[in-house]
C-alpha cells in the first residue's frame, strides 16, 4: 500500500495551486464504474450493495445521504437508504444491522451519524456492530486497530484516506516529509496521522493543548487541518510552499449570500492562497473525496466477496490422527479425537454465519439459502460409493466412504464433502449398531450421529403419523355423518364469516368447481367436496415408529367403543420406511417438498381414483413439521473434514440414498475442483441403480465415478464359503488363504463392475482390507477387476490407518474424475412399467425375465390408468443376492425374478415393485445392542455404542 501513496518529487511553485477534490473524486468514480462493469462480466447480474442506515430524519444528514446515493448510482452500486424511526431502540437497531451483516447482497454498511433518536443509544456500540468486513466507513474498532499497527488491508477511514489521496495527487512526496495534523478526532485527525505515518512522513499531532501551535504548523511540509474552528489557521501559520488540506466545514454569516451564510473551512482560504504551495478549497475539496473513498471501500468489499466466491481452496485445518495398535473400538477412537467447533468448520468451508444454525457446538443445520447464494458457482466432482453383494456383516461402504473423504480432504488437500444418510435408531439399538463408519474412518461425534442428531427422523415420524391420524379420522367422520353436516363442519362459520382455506380451494379446483364462497355450493356439490369415499381395502399409508418392534407388524385400529366399530387391520413400519423420508431425500426445495407431500397417494376411492394427502387437507401441516428437517446437517470426520448427514430412506422399498439437497449444497461448496462423495445403500444392484435412475434423474446431476467396495470375505462367501452369521465366529475359510474360493466368488464382483459400466461411469474397486486377507488374495481380486474393465483396483487400509490408508484410492478417484463424463441412465421413462422392470432385472441382476403375479398385473394396470406409468421403478428385493432369494449367492444368470406386488410412492415419484416379502418393521434379536448401551451418570458419556 505504501507504494500507492508515494508521489513524484515536490514541484517548485510560486503561489498556491488549488487541489480540486471535485475533479479527483470524479476521476475515482470513473475508475470505480469500470471496476463494477468488470464485476458484472465476471459474475452475471452481480452488483455491489451499499446500505446507508439512518435513524430519524435530520435534514443535514439527508443531504449527505442523497449525495452518497447519487455517487453510488453513477458508479453502478446498489445503494439503499434504510431509514428507521426516531423511536427505535438500541436492541432493534442492532438487530437491523445484524440482518444487513448477514445479507450476501450487502457489501458495505454505513450508519449515518449523528443518530437522531428519542431513546438512549451508544453510537460506538452501533458502529462496532457493523461487520468489520462491511465497515466501509472504516470506523470499527478492528479496522481502527489494523490501521494503528500499519495493517492497511482493512477498510481505511474515508475522509483521512481522501486527504492522503489529494496529497498524493498534488505531486508532493510524502515519504520523509514533515507532516502536522491539527486535530485529533477519531474521524479525521487521529487516522490521518496514522496514514501519514505509514506513508513514511514524520508526523506531529497538534490539538487544543499544544503549545507554540503556530511555530509547529509553520514547520510542516504537509498540513492537515481538522480542528473545527472556522478560519482558525492564518497565512502566517503556513510554511511557504506547503501542502494544506482543509478538512473543516463551518457556516459563517455572509450578507452577500441569498441564504445569509456561506461555508468556510478551518483555514483562512484567502490568506493561505498567498502562502501555500497546494491548497484544498471548501467546499469542493475534502468533501467530495470522502464520498469517493466511501465508494472505493464499497467496491473493494464487493471485489473481496467475489474473490472469496471464486476461491476454490478451503482454509481447512485438519485434525491429526495417531492410530493405535491393536485398533481400539469405534467409540474409543471417536472419543480420543476432539472435534472442531462446528461453527469454525462451517466458516472454513465457506458458509456464512446466517446460513448455519448451531445445535450445540458439534453439529449444525445449513440453510437452503446457501444454494441461492452459490447458484452461479460451478459444481464439483460427484462420486457414488456402492458395494458388491454384502455378507450379513456388511463390507464397510460407509467406512470406505469416510476413509476416501479423509484421504481427499486431509491428505490430498482437495475440497471434499462426505454426504451420508442419517441412521435409524432401529439398527442402532438392534443388532447392526451405528452407521458412522468405523475404526479411524468415521463421523464424529458418533453418539450424536447415531442417535437423535437434530431430530429429522422424529419430524418425519410426526408428519407421517399426523397423516395417518387424519386418514382414519376422515373415514370415521364420513361414515358417521350426512353430506350437509359433514360439509358444515369442514367449512364452519367463524365469527359469522365462512370461507374456504387455501387447501380446500385446491380441492374445489380439482373437482372442477369454480366457486369460492362456501354459501354458494349446492347440495349436489356438498358430497363431492366433503366426501373422499376412501376404499379401506386400498389404504397404503401406515403409522411409523423409529425402533424395531416386531409386535407392530400387524395391528387392528379402531377398537375403542368411541370409534363405533369402524376397525381395520393395518401395521406399523419403521420411520425410515415412510414415503415422507423418501420425499425428504428427493426434494429440491421447500416448494418442491410441499408439492411432493401434496401428491402422496394414501389410498384409492371406491371408484378407483387416487386419494392424496392434499385431498385430506394436511399438506400445509406436513410442510410445517418438515421445514427444518429439509435442511442438511453438518458434522465432521475424524480428521476434521466436513460431512453432510441428511435423510435416510430404506434402500429396498425406497431408493436408499441421502438427500439431493445435501449433495447440491456440497457440490456448490466444494467448487469445480472439489469432490462430493456419497453412498448408495446395499449393493450396486439396489442402491446404486436407484441412485442413478431415481435420484440423479430427479436432480439432473451426472456422477463422475463409482467406487465399488469389496472384501475378500464377501467374495469367498459368493464362491461357496460357509454362511456368515452375525455374532458367530467366522469359519476358517475366511481366516486363512483360500484362492480357490476367491476365484469362484469373483463373478459376483464382476457383475457389480458391469453395473457401474452400464451407466457409463468409471469403476474404481476399493478392496477393504481385513487382517486375515493375504497379498495373493488381494492380487487375484485386483487382476480380475482390471481385466473386467474396472478403471482401477486398489487395496485400502482406512479402517486401521484413517485417510492415510485410502490415499491410493483417492488418487484413483481423482484420475477417474478427470475423464470425460459419459454418464447415462438405464431406461427412458416412456417405457411401460413392466419393460422398465425387465431392463433393471436383466442388466443389473443378470435375470432372464420378470414375471408378475396376477395381483401385480392388476395393480400395474390401475397405476398406469391413473397416470403413474411414466414414473421410474424402485425395485424392492433382498440385498443378499442378485435374485429374489437371499440364499442364492454368486452371480446366477437367466433366472426368473418374481414381482408379487406393485404400489406407487407418488410423492417420492416412483413405483415400487415388490420382489418377495420385504419387512418394513425389523424385530429385535434375542440379545440386541440395548444390553450394551448405557449412560455413565458421573461423566454424562454414552457407553456401548459401536
Amino acid at each position: 500500500m505504501d507504494g500507492e501513496w508515494t508521489a513524484e518529487p515536490a514541484i517548485k511553485m510560486s503561489g498556491a495551486k488549488i487541489i480540486s477534490g471535485t475533479a479527483v473524486a470524479k476521476s475515482i468514480r470513473e475508475e470505480l464504474r469500470n471496476e463494477v462493469t468488470a464485476m458484472g462480466k465476471q459474475l452475471a447480474d452481480f452488483v455491489p450493495g451499499l446500505r446507508i442506515v439512518q435513524v430519524g430524519g435530520r435534514e443535514d444528514s439527508n443531504v449527505y445521504i442523497r449525495m452518497k446515493i447519487k455517487a453510488a448510482t453513477e458508479i453502478g452500486i446498489d445503494a439503499v437508504h434504510v431509514q428507521l424511526p426516531r423511536s427505535i431502540t438500541e436492541v432493534e437497531l442492532l438487530d437491523k444491522i445484524n440482518d444487513l451483516n448477514e445479507d450476501p447482497r450487502v457489501h458495505g454498511i454505513i450508519v449515518q451519524m449523528p443518530l437522531d433518536c428519542d431513546t438512549t443509544i451508544d453510537s460506538h456500540r452501533i458502529t462496532d456492530a457493523v461487520s468489520p468486513e462491511k465497515d466501509v466507513d472504516g470506523l470499527h474498532t478492528v479496522n481502527e486497530g489494523r490501521l494503528a499497527i500499519g495493517d492497511l488491508g482493512g477498510f481505511l477511514p474515508c475522509t483521512p484516506w481522501g486527504c492522503l489521496e489529494l496529497i498524493r495527487r498534488s505531486g508532493v512526496e510524502i515519504a520523509g516529509a514533515r507532516a502536522v495534523v491539527l486535530g485529533r478526532s477519531k474521524i479525521v485527525g487521529t487516522p490521518a496521522a496514522e496514514l501519514l505515518k505509514w506513508a513514511n512522513a514524520t508526523v506531529t499531532v497538534c490539538h487544543s493543548k499544544t503549545r507554540n501551535l503556530e511555530e509547529i504548523t509553520r514547520s510542516a511540509d504537509i498540513l492537515v487541518v481538522g480542528i473545527g474552528v472556522a478560519e482558525m489557521v492564518k497565512g502566517s501559520w503556513i510554511k511557504p510552499g506547503a501542502v494544506v488540506i482543509d478538512c473543516g466545514i463551518n457556516v459563517k454569516p455572509d450578507a452577500t449570500k441569498a441564504s445569509g451564510s456561506k461555508l468556510v473551512g478551518d483555514v483562512d482560504y484567502a490568506e493561505a492562497l498567498q502562502v501555500a504551495g497546494h491548497l484544498t478549497p471548501v467546499p469542493g475539496g475534502v468533501g467530495p473525496m470522502t464520498v469517493a473513498m466511501l465508494m472505493k471501500n464499497t467496491v473493494r468489499s464487493a471485489a473481496r466477496f467475489l474473490e472469496r466466491l471464486a476461491t476454490n481452496q478451503w482454509a481447512l485445518q485438519t485434525l491429526p490422527l495417531k492410530p493405535l495398535r491393536p485398533v481400539p473400538s469405534d467409540i474409543v477412537i471417536a472419543r480420543a479425537q476432539k472435534p472442531k467447533d462446528i461453527a469454525v468448520l462451517a466458516k472454513e468451508i465457506g458458509l456464512e454465519a446466517r446460513e448455519v444454525s448451531l445445535y450445540g457446538n458439534k453439529k449444525a443445520k445449513i440453510s437452503l439459502s446457501v444454494l441461492e447464494r452459490l447458484k452461479d458457482k460451478e459444481a464439483g466432482h460427484y462420486v457414488v460409493v456402492a458395494g458388491m453383494t454384502p455378507t450379513p456383516l456388511g463390507e464397510g461402504k460407509t467406512t470406505t466412504l469416510m476413509g476416501l473423504v479423509q484421504a481427499l480432504g486431509a491428505h490430498k488437500l482437495r475440497n471434499t464433502m462426505a454426504a451420508l444418510r442419517q441412521p435409524s435408531q432401529g439398527p442402532t439399538f438392534g443388532i447392526k449398531g451405528g452407521a458412522a463408519g468405523g475404526g479411524y474412518a468415521q463421523v464424529i461425534p458418533m453418539e450424536e450421529f447415531n442417535l437423535h442428531l437434530t431430530g429429522d427422523i422424529h419430524a418425519v415420524s410426526a408428519a407421517n403419523n399426523l397423516l395417518a391420524a387424519q386418514l382414519d379420522t376422515r373415514i370415521f367422520h364420513e361414515n358417521t355423518q350426512k353430506d350437509k353436516a359433514l360439509y358444515d363442519r369442514l367449512v364452519p362459520a367463524i365469527k359469522g364469516l365462512r370461507k374456504f382455506s387455501p387447501i380446500q380451494l385446491r380441492r374445489l379446483q380439482k373437482l372442477g368447481i369454480t366457486k369460492t364462497d362456501p354459501n354458494t355450493l349446492t347440495e349436489e356439490e356438498y358430497g363431492p367436496f366433503a366426501r373422499l369415499d376412501i376404499d379401506p381395502e386400498t389404504i397404503m399409508w401406515e403409522r411409523v415408529v423409529d425402533i424395531n418392534d416386531r409386535y407392530l407388524r400387524t395391528i387392528t385400529v379402531g377398537q375403542s367403543p368411541t370409534e363405533k366399530g369402524i376397525t381395520r387391520e393395518t401395521r406399523f413400519s419403521i420411520s425410515v420406511a415412510s414415503e415422507i423420508m423418501a420425499v425428504l431425500a428427493l426434494s429440491r426445495s421447500l416448494e418442491d417438498m410441499k408439492q411432493r407431500l401434496a401428491d402422496m397417494v394414501v389410498a384409492f376411492d371406491k371408484r378407483g381414483k387416487p386419494v392424496t394427502a392434499d385431498d385430506l387437507g394436511v399438506t400445509g401441516a406436513l410442510a410445517v413439521l418438515l421445514k427444518d428437517a429439509l435442511e442438511p446437517n453438518l458434522m465432521q470426520s475424524l480428521e476434521g473434514t466436513p460431512v453432510l448427514v441428511h435423510a435416510g430412506p430404506f434402500a429396498n422399498i425406497a431408493h436408499g440414498c441421502n438427500s439431493i439437497i445435501a449433495d447440491e449444497v456440497g457440490l456448490k461448496l466444494v467448487g469445480k475442483d472439489g469432490f462430493v462423495c456419497t453412498e448408495a445403500g446395499f449393493g450396486s444392484d439396489i442402491g446404486m441403480e436407484k441412485f442413478c435412475n431415481i435420484k440423479c434423474r430427479t436432480s439432473g446431476r451426472k456422477p463422475n465415478a463409482m467406487v465399488l467396495v469389496a472384501t475378500v470375505r464377501a467374495i469367498k462367501m459368493h464362491g461357496g464359503g460357509a454362511p456368515v452369521t452375525p455374532g458367530a465366529p467366522l469359519n476358517k475359510q475366511y481366516t486363512e488363504e483360500n484362492l480357490e474360493l476367491v476365484q469362484k466368488g469373483l463373478p459376483n464382483l464382476l457383475q457389480h463392475i458391469e453395473n457401474g459400466k452400464a451407466f457409463g461411469m468409471p469403476v474404481v474397486v476399493s478392496l477393504n482390507a481385513h487382517s486375515a486377507d493375504t497379498p495373493a488374495e488381494h492380487e487375484l481380486v485386483k487382476k480380475a477387476a482390471l481385466e473386467a474393465g474396472a478403471f482401477a483396483a486398489v487395496v485400502s487400509t482406512h479402517w486401521a490407518d484413517g485417510g492415510a490408508g485410502a490415499v491410493e484410492l483417492a488418487d484413483a478417484v481423482i484420475r477417474a474424475c478427470e475423464q470425460g463424463n459419459q454418464f447415462r441412465l438405464l431406461y427412458d421413462l416412456e417405457l411401460p412399467l413392466v419393460d422398465k422392470m425387465n431392463k433393471i432385472a436383466t442388466t443389473m441382476y443378470g435375470a432372464g425375465k420378470v414375471v408378475l403375479s396376477p395381483a401385480a398385473e392388476e395393480k400395474i394396470k390401475r397405476l398406469t390408468d391413473a397416470g403413474f406409468g411414466n414414473l421410474p421403478i424402485c425395485m424392492s428385493k433382498v440385498s443378499g443376492s442378485f435374485t429374489g432369494d437371499a440364499k442364492i449367492k454368486g452371480a446366477p444368470k437367466g433366472f426368473t425374478l418374481d414381482v408379487e406386488d406393485v404400489y406407487v410412492s407418488a410423492g417420492a415419484g416412483f413405483v415400487v415393485a415388490m420382489c418377495g416379502e420385504v419387512t418394513k418393521m425389523p424385530g429385535l434379536p434375542t440379545r440386541p445392542a440395548i444390553y450394551d448401551i448405557d449412560l455413565n451418570t458421573e461423566t454424562g458419556q454414552i457407553e456401548g455404542l459401536f
